[in-house]
């Protein structure tokens, strides 16, 4: 079986608000709601709407033949609840039509996997448990933020019960093997690696609007026969940002046109056939074991994790934000969950990247601000709220109740009183008993004279 794996991430981050300085310990909202429900009608207008009703519409024609993956990060979904709840229902359109698989990875599309494995696991469990929820089935295939991987996050994944995860066929990792083959974690039998062909991907995702590319234009006959000439594979994942379709690339480019094609020209032209991860994983026995012992992940040409790490800003708040872990989870309350959850989002940290390279355009294309410092600065200055509020809600749970503090006063003063009552009955038995000690005494002493005289 030879077989394409598409594979769309879905995801849109909640933005803060330009946050200042002097609206530490006075503003607690964090998030621009007003450009973030712009932003998500925009794209669900321009993408998530019309993709879907064409990836419904293809799956129809072409008798289920046609299949996809998704993996849309809690965040994302949160605003589709609020901002825009019919992309919602057509995802699960394509949910009832049974040739859609929907993916695990974290709630709020964060680092968590780097640098705490508790927080990782429990968001993992939170979106697996949404998914479930909206589409009707449980996760069995993962990806993680931004395809991020490494032997050791694998583990924890194959620990979580998942039979397979998506990751990048980075070139330093793979050497001369091929990504159109299924591998398997470096240790652990039980889970299988499907890893992306970054250069096909990368020419729908990228460069299919590039006038200067060598391959433009890029119609669906060129495609197809670039897949016919790949050398006896198992199977070509095809793994992009599903914004790829009306967003990144505009209608005008001709992107849902070829997508419009591809399956018809796919199936009539190839010995090709679109399968889901789990069917994949299901199907295909890895040809061989995938090492990787340092984390890596589907962005930019180093394929590593400096897209979001690397440089001081980044890992100052990258450290700051984790460090907030032990104070929420004791006061373990609702809110500031919310925030803090919020605040580990990966794009944070994309915002302050500092490479202005060969992947240059790419980060100003998603990035709002103006300099990786005004990011730096406005997400700090957001923590140091956060962190205010935890401290002083700390110190409250340090004190007792007001019942407990009402009992305690209760009983002090009960036992006041009692040793009142207490102290004042021995008083008054001290004083019968002092006037008869009086004339005996004086008796005593009468008598003595007497004697005397005597």
């Amino acid at each position: 079986m030879k077989s394409i794996c598409f594979y769309f991430q879905v995801h849109q981050p909640f933005r803060l608000k330009q946050y200042r300085f002097f609206d530490i310990g006075r503003n607690h909202n964090y998030f621009d709601d007003l450009q973030n429900e712009w932003i998500c009608r925009r794209v669900a207008q321009k993408c998530y709407l019309p993709a879907n009703r064409l990836i419904l519409d293809l799956i129809n024609e072409n008798g289920g033949a046609f299949k996809v993956a998704y993996s849309i990060s809690g965040v994302a979904l949160d605003q589709f609840e609020r901002f825009c709840p019919e992309v919602i229902d057509s995802f699960k359109e394509l949910a009832k039509t049974n040739c859609v698989e929907f993916l695990a990875e974290t709630y709020t599309h964060s680092l968590s996997s780097l640098k705490s494995k508790q927080e990782f696991v429990e968001q993992v469990r939170i979106h697996s448990e949404k998914i479930e929820k909206l589409f009707g089935k449980k996760p069995k295939v993962f990806r993680n933020t931004e395809l991020i991987y490494s032997d050791e996050i694998g583990n924890m994944v194959a620990d979580m019960g998942f039979i397979a995860q998506l990751s990048e066929g980075a070139k330093h990792i793979m050497g001369w093997r091929s990504p159109n083959y299924a591998y398997k974690h470096a240790w652990r039998e039980d889970l299988k690696l499907l890893l992306k062909n970054f250069q096909l991907s990368d020419d729908i995702a990228f460069r299919f609007s590039q006038h200067s590319w060598d391959g433009f234009p890029l119609t669906t006959e060129k495609f197809v026969g670039w897949l016919n000439q790949i050398d006896n594979p198992q199977c070509i994942n095809l793994f992009m940002d599903y914004e790829t379709f009306g967003e990144h690339q505009w209608k005008e480019t001709g992107i849902f046109e070829f997508l419009k094609y591809l399956p018809s020209q796919v199936l009539s032209s190839s010995n090709f056939s679109f399968n889901t991860p789990t069917e994949i994983a299901n199907t295909l026995s890895p040809v061989d074991k995938v090492y990787v012992p340092y984390p890596i992940s589907w962005a930019d040409e180093e394929r590593d994790l400096t897209a979001w790490l690397g440089n001081d800003l980044q890992d100052d708040a990258f450290e700051q934000i984790y460090n907030f872990e032990e104070k929420v989870r004791k006061l373990d309350d609702i809110n500031f969950w919310i925030d803090w959850r919020y605040l580990q989002t990966s794009d944070h940290f994309y915002y302050m990247c500092t490479k202005w390279f060969s992947d240059g355009d790419v980060h100003k294309y998603f990035n709002h601000y103006d300099s990786p410092y005004e990011a730096f600065m406005n997400y700090v200055n957001v923590l140091s709220d956060l962190r205010m509020r935890l401290d002083d809600a700390l110190i409250i749970s340090y004190l007792p109740d007001a019942e407990k503090t009402r009992e305690s006063l209760q009983k002090k003063e009960d036992k006041q009183i009692e040793e009142k009552k207490q102290k004042t009955k021995k008083d008054n038995t001290i004083k019968k008993i002092a006037p008869k000690t009086k004339t005996n005494n004086a008796k005593k002493a009468t008598t003595t004279t007497r004697k005397r005289k005597e």
